[in-house]
């Protein structure tokens, strides 16, 4: 068989939802240890292309790796790239990039953790009820944060963090901009800055974002709906633009953020929201000198060492409530579908997790 062909225990999790319900039944069989729930993709697309199968591989823990049971998973926008191909990945795959749960078995030469502690990661695979992950990519959860928190927490607030410590950083005197302020990362990236102490200016399309905006700290919020950008940033700033721009809606905002930003100003484009940003012309950049990045979290944070005192300061402000999540919805296993065209609409409020 193909290793693109669908096995006969996988049924589709949904078609759009004018055609069909997103919530299919699961054939109940006699499932193995070796055995798992799991979503999968076989080959790349829509949301169809995420199939629900009940005998998926289950994972070993291999040497410096956990086994992990898992509780519950973040839904990410980097979930959607993998599953539509533009972010390429060998197929067939687990989708998820985060998750939390109790570690069910060790590997050898581990450590820091043992079975039964409850544990947050950042790697693959976390749409299922099992994944094996690197240690060094696995932070403890104390007991003040909920597995729910703790699924929410790390793609989202590592990228912020990373973003406003290493991407550019930021500190008290400065004014950045940051768009979708009223979304998962953008949330964090606005408490983020405020505990820096800066001036946050967040976008967002309509009011009931603006006032989640407000809640996370922003100081300004401009509703791109009916308000020009560009001119309430100047109008903020006394005509001087933003020393950063976190824009992480990409092709459709692309320009109006430079034009935001102040001399010697940094942009940072984050992600491909509304699709990937066309070619530049370099020259765009000489009269106000911009400082131009394509920050990525795996970049950034690419190896233990880095991983670690980042993840645990995040937990840290988390459990010390300096930094809160807000979770918009959890979806069953079975609904995956439906979070994924939930977050790709642009109409949620937070984060999106999986209940596995």
């Amino acid at each position: 068989m193909p290793c693109h062909a669908m096995p006969s225990s996988a049924r589709r999790l949904s078609s759009p939802r004018s055609t069909i319900n997103m919530r299919l039944p699961t054939l109940t069989i006699l499932r193995k240890m070796s055995t798992m729930r799991a979503v999968q993709v076989h080959q790349t697309g829509g949301p169809e292309a995420l199939l629900l199968t009940s005998d998926a591989a289950r994972p070993e823990a291999g040497p410096g790796q956990l086994l992990v049971r898992n509780a519950f998973a973040g839904v990410n926008y980097i979930d959607t790239y993998h599953r539509t191909g533009l972010y390429k990945m060998p197929l067939p795959f687990i989708p998820g990039r985060e998750a939390s749960g109790v570690v069910a078995a060790v590997g050898s030469g581990v450590s820091s953790f043992k079975v039964g502690d409850r544990v947050a990661y950042s790697g693959s695979g976390g749409y299922s009820e099992y994944s094996a992950v690197p240690q060094g990519y696995t932070v403890k959860l104390p007991e003040s944060v909920s597995d729910e928190t703790g699924a929410a927490l790390l793609l989202q607030g590592l990228t912020a963090l990373s973003l406003a410590r290493i991407a550019h950083a930021v500190n008290p005197t400065e004014t950045v901009l940051i768009y979708a302020a009223a979304g998962g990362t953008g949330q964090m990236l606005v408490q983020v800055c405020k505990h820096i102490g800066a001036t946050v200016i967040g976008i967002t399309s309509t009011a009931e974002k603006a006032a989640l905006a407000k809640a996370a700290g922003a100081d300004h919020v401009i509703t791109y709906a009916n308000e020009d950008v560009l001119t309430r940033v100047m109008e903020i700033t006394g005509g001087q633009g933003v020393h950063a721009v976190f824009d992480g809606v990409g092709k459709t905002s692309f320009d109006t953020s430079l034009a935001c930003l102040r001399k010697l100003g940094s942009m940072l484009s984050f992600g491909n929201a509304s699709g990937m940003v066309d070619p530049i012309v370099i020259t765009k950049l000489v009269p106000k000198q911009i400082r131009l990045m394509r920050p990525s979290l795996f970049q950034l944070v690419s190896t233990p060492e880095e991983f670690q005192p980042l993840a645990k300061e995040l937990v840290e402000l988390v459990a010390n409530k300096k930094l809160s999540v807000h979770i918009h919805k959890i979806y069953e296993l079975s609904d995956t579908a439906s979070a994924h065209i939930d977050l790709e609409s642009g109409k949620t409020l937070g984060k999106l997790l999986v209940r596995i």
